[in-house]
């Protein structure tokens, strides 16, 4: 067996297609392996990767498998028609046997180490990142409870390996046929908090607004949550409608960000690179450190205690004149 591939000092790292699966209406299940067979890199449950696409396209995906398993790693990926591109890329143009660039997984939505029990609840593709987290939990004895929704049965995605992989009574399946009456009840599964319990939950927009509504009453650190897409935003108080300046501190550059232009563009047209994927405030590629300045933090990912000290350049922006980055 060759040497495995080394954790947490790989930046990028070349995998090959070793299956592509059909899983549910519109979902392939991608295997990926080292070309050399070597084992890969561990990785947290939660955790995503950024898949380099034809085109110079990057897009993040959640890891779905067992985060045990180092022969292999599984992703799950809905092809959205209304997306961005990288979907379909994903469904179209790649083939088993080609090799594709990953980054390595970086994870915002951890498990907690100390939970007494953990509800994971998934509203279609956002199956993928709690998957990874059941088999996890499973695998330690912990206890939980997992919850999918869908529209159908053939639009739940894993579902063999679930039932296989969760303990009885513990799996749930909801399925609603279009209508989201007809579906979980949200608000009366989270009711009442659980004395050390955690709440998971990731899907489609109106999913996600529906937990965060369901858990509002939930301590804070109990509830953990990724979205899949940007939800709509309100502009937080006190964020500069206009320009403003940036200042690079190693690079020695000052940009003037624009009022409809991103920080991540402006420093792009200043001829220095930011590594970007999602976009949206949603996968952390283009988290940057703060040396000076307020920041008016728009994304979705960073934690509370990262935006005393970082921001993500592809949509947060300024509260003060200036900000002064670690580029």
């Amino acid at each position: 067996m060759n040497a495995p591939l080394p954790a947490g000092v790989l930046t990028t790292l070349q995998v090959r297609i070793r299956a592509i699966r059909w899983q549910a209406e519109g979902i392939h299940a991608f295997e990926l392996a080292d070309p050399e067979g070597r084992e890969l890199p561990g990785f947290e449950p939660g955790a995503h990767v950024d898949v380099h696409l034809p085109g110079g396209v990057v897009r993040s995906y959640s890891l779905a498998g067992d985060p045990a398993e180092r022969r292999h790693w599984t992703l799950g990926v809905l092809r959205e028609a209304q997306g961005r591109g990288g979907s379909q890329a994903m469904h179209e143009r790649l083939r088993v046997g080609e090799t594709l660039t990953l980054g390595a997984p970086r994870n915002a939505f951890p498990l907690a180490a100390d939970a007494a029990h953990s509800i994971l609840l998934a509203g279609g593709i956002g199956i993928t990142p709690l998957k990874a987290m059941a088999h996890a939990l499973a695998a330690a004895g912990r206890s939980f409870e997992l919850h999918y929704c869908a529209r159908t049965r053939n639009n739940a995605a894993f579902l063999d390996e679930l039932q296989a992989l969760v303990p009885e009574g513990r799996l749930h399946l909801h399925f609603d046929g279009g209508d989201p009456a007809k579906g979980l009840d949200i608000a009366g599964l989270l009711a009442e908090p659980a004395p050390g319990g955690h709440i998971y939950f990731c899907g489609p927009g109106g999913f996600m607004k529906a937990c965060a509504a369901a858990a509002s009453h939930w301590p804070a650190g109990a509830v953990h949550s990724e979205h899949f897409k940007a939800p709509e935003r309100e502009k937080p108080a006190g964020a500069v409608d206009g320009s403003f300046e940036v200042k690079l501190a190693r690079s020695g550059i000052t940009v003037q960000v624009g009022p409809e232009q991103s920080i991540v563009r402006a420093i792009e047209l200043a001829g220095q690179r930011v590594p970007t994927s999602c976009l949206s405030g949603l996968c952390g590629a283009c988290k940057v450190g703060v040396l000076e300045g307020e920041v008016d933090h728009q994304d979705f990912i960073l934690s509370d205690e990262e935006k005393r000290t970082c921001m993500t350049v592809c949509v947060s922006r300024a509260k003060s004149a200036c900000l002064v980055l670690d580029l």
